[in-house]
């Protein structure tokens, strides 16, 4: 597979004999995660795909501006939560994904990289994140931040598509993922199979109203329900509209989102020198 980045930042194309020379100048690790799970009829399954090609932008950018940045392979499969119903998912428990990350940043640290910076495309990876991240950080002193890519993106929508559109547009199954796919990889976007808005599904169980994934609201108090996501969404959708996405939308999105990271790298660089 040809390596399209100039200069190279996938680590998985870095050859042993640069590895040696790189790896020695203690360039910033970014190690990318996401999810393989239902994101809509007209969507890819693998939202990872779009953690992986912001995190190269990000690492290009920040190299760029003169802090030498690698992004790690992506960790494609998800911590486990609402989405087991869907047929082709695949994820992995909150225990074994906290040993997945574990086990991946102490093969780094082994050789002295450890400068990383998690670059997150799943809700049900912050915890463990966190509580490595956490242990690790009593362990040996190393503060590793995260950055969650998509509860970014959805505080950057109303500047992009202004405030009453991004509440229409945002939400699982169309913003920010949506519009970030038909920039970053339109030929994976099934514009024909896009479902016309809906609302979430009502709880049938409680007969109180579903407000989020996981939540719902019983005289205006938030309540904790350990549903699944075909519960509450339809198709993969929540309750934004993905018809409203688009690619425009999505190229603002990625250079807003590249331009954030790359900042935060140099920061993180200059905080954290090698």
């Amino acid at each position: 597979m040809a390596n399209l980045t100039n200069p190279k930042v996938h680590m998985g194309t870095i050859t042993g004999g640069e590895g040696r020379e790189l790896y020695a100048q203690k360039p910033v690790v970014l190690l990318p995660m996401g999810s393989h799970e239902d994101q809509g009829p007209h969507a890819p399954m693998g939202d990872y795909l779009l953690a992986e090609k912001v995190a190269e932008l990000a690492a290009l950018r920040a190299t760029e501006l003169g802090t030498r940045t690698v992004v790690a392979p992506v960790l494609p499969f998800g911590g486990a939560d609402h989405f087991g119903p869907m047929i082709g998912g695949i994820a992995i428990s909150q225990g074994t994904l906290e040993l997945v990350i574990s086990d991946m940043i102490d093969s780094l640290f082994r050789n002295g990289l450890t400068r990383i910076i998690v670059i997150n495309g799943h809700g049900g990876n912050v915890g463990p994140i966190a509580e490595v991240t956490r242990e690790i950080y009593r362990r040996d002193e190393v503060l590793i931040p995260s950055l969650y890519l998509w509860r970014i993106g959805y505080g950057m929508l109303p500047g992009i598509v202004g405030a009453e559109k991004a509440r229409a547009v945002s939400g699982h199954g169309a913003d920010p993922l949506t519009s970030l796919g038909m920039h970053l990889f339109p030929e994976l976007i099934r514009r024909d199979m896009i479902p016309p808005a809906r609302t979430l599904k009502p709880n049938t169980q409680l007969g109180i109203p579903h407000t989020a994934l996981g939540l719902g609201a019983f005289d205006g108090a938030e309540v904790g329900l350990p549903v699944e996501y075909d519960e509450i969404y339809n198709e993969g959708v929540a309750a934004g509209d993905p018809n409203l996405c688009s690619a425009e939308t999505g190229a603002a999105l990625v250079e807003k989102l590249t331009d954030l990271c790359a900042r935060f790298i140099r920061h993180y660089d200059e905080k954290m020198p090698a």
